[in-house]
């Protein structure tokens, strides 16, 4: 329907209105600002005294940040959240919403009532498009390429991990409904939804990152938030060998693992780096091989060429429309693959993958959650129950032992270095129990501070399987297996 020329002349005088009340709001603002911040006229032109060599985002302990900037920047939100209308704000392209509030910003500080120099006036407008389209506080410690792990408990505790080690921020939400905002607005950039009828979400965001919320009343204290960072680029196992995660005889046992197709199971705690292990591991993996990932939240970066992604799918609010892990095994074995790699096995989908393996899928990868490698065998145990097919136990360690050939336990020790704690092959099973024999183990020699003192070294056990590889003319040096005395 068209709008009458009086109709679209009193829309104009509203906004008009609106912007001027705006403008005479911030006007009587009162404002406690340093010297090097002020703009001052002179002989009709505008000059900036003493600027900074290098503009910093305001800390807590700042004076400006503190008070004044502070309150400019709240105030400016609410303002801008105002005149944003819900349809924009969830439906218009970022670009498009990122020049809206540059215009914003140019408009409401166009007063030389907030006498902000050139450079504030930009940390202003970063920070406000943070708010509207990004992390809000949480931006800072989302371009810190040392955090790992952020974690919201409330208002005022934000934490961090950064090299193993967890440790408070001053970052600060000015209410839960800010923090509330923060985690909507992340949910709503991956399809997601979160509200009081559904109080928790998991979900993924664009660089990779994993995120995990919830809201009251599953969470009782208030709102929370959890973000697993992964780096900007894939950490490659020569990275992973510098950071002393293994040896170089250790990562070229598992070379040959991978390129003659065995079936491996990496296991370890949360944290340890499983994920970040399994992507260096699948570096051996020959380019000419098709690969089917299958995870929660995708997380694997791999190099190859030939690889085909896929992503569990939660029901909706009416409760329908759920991809489970097992549905996508299960697809995947219709789609030709040379390989699978589940990111992480964490129920009846352990069936289906362990069929996989025994049925011509050789090579296939995956993690799963265990404090050792014999416990990885008890837990993968129990998923295939959850399967509910009524398998009697002896006939699903009987797959187990036939399927998985090696077990790599990864930990994250007391000072923060992440580890493979042992590489231990599934040699068959006597009676009822699956029988397992180290081949490499990391042997902790004491301390140095902090520091965990200790050696990658082998046990001098060799694998069963280096004769196979040996007589289809593989070069194997058995020197790597000798043991040290």
């Amino acid at each position: 329907m068209s709008q009458s020329p009086d109709s679209s002349r009193r829309d104009d005088r509203e906004r008009s209105s609106s912007s001027s009340e705006s403008r005479r709001k911030f006007s009587r603002l009162s404002f406690d600002l340093p010297a090097d911040r002020l703009r001052r006229r002179s002989a009709g032109s505008t000059t900036t005294v003493n600027p900074p060599s290098v503009i910093e985002a305001p800390t807590e302990s700042d004076t400006l940040a503190g008070s004044s900037y502070q309150s400019v920047k709240g105030r400016l939100h609410e303002e801008l959240l105002d005149e944003l209308s819900d349809e924009e704000f969830t439906g218009e392209a970022e670009e498009l919403l990122a020049e809206r509030i540059d215009e914003f910003v140019s408009r409401v500080l166009d007063d030389d009532e907030l006498p902000l120099n050139d450079g504030e006036r930009r940390q202003l407008a970063d920070d406000l498009r943070d708010e509207v389209l990004g992390v809000g506080p949480l931006a800072p410690l989302m371009a810190d390429p040392a955090v790992t792990d952020i974690l919201v408990n409330g208002t005022t505790r934000v934490y961090v991990e950064r090299f193993g080690k967890v440790v408070k921020t001053d970052i600060r939400f000015r209410d839960p409904e800010h923090l509330v905002r923060v985690i909507q607005r992340i949910a709503a950039r991956v399809g997601r939804r979160i509200d009081e009828s559904s109080p928790m979400v998991d979900a993924r965001l664009p660089d990779g990152s994993r995120v995990n919320a919830t809201l009251p009343p599953v969470t009782i204290d208030g709102p929370t938030l959890s973000i697993r960072r992964f780096g900007r680029r894939r950490m490659k196992r020569e990275d992973l060998r510098r950071l002393q995660m293994y040896s170089p005889e250790m990562m070229g046992f598992l070379e040959l693992l991978v390129r003659h197709r065995h079936n491996l199971l990496i296991a370890g705690g949360t944290g340890a780096g499983k994920s970040t292990f399994l992507g260096a591991v699948c570096e051996a993996i020959p380019d000419g091989e098709r690969i089917i990932t299958i995870e929660d939240a995708a997380e694997l970066m791999l190099d190859q060429d030939h690889v085909v992604r896929k992503e569990t799918r939660p029901a909706n609010l009416e409760g329908q429309g759920r991809i489970t892990a097992r549905d996508l095994v299960v697809n995947s074995l219709r789609m030709r693959p040379d390989r699978i790699i589940v990111g992480e096995v964490r129920g009846g989908e352990a069936l289906d993958m362990l069929q996989a393996m025994n049925t011509g899928h050789d090579g296939s990868l995956t993690t799963i959650h265990a404090n050792n490698s014999r416990d990885a065998l008890k837990r993968l145990e129990t998923m295939v129950l959850m399967a509910e097919m009524d398998l009697p136990s002896r006939a699903i360690r009987e797959q187990i032992a036939s399927a998985i050939e090696f077990i790599v336990f990864v930990k994250r020790y007391e000072d923060g270095v992440r580890r493979v704690d042992r590489i231990t092959e599934l040699t068959g099973m006597e009676e009822n129990t699956p029988q397992l024999q180290d081949i490499f183990e990391f042997k902790q020699t004491g301390r140095d501070g902090p520091a965990i003192l200790g050696q990658f070294r082998p046990t001098g056990v060799i694998p069963r399987c280096i004769h196979d590889m040996r007589e289809r003319g593989e070069e194997v040096n058995l020197e790597m297996f000798r043991k040290q005395i």
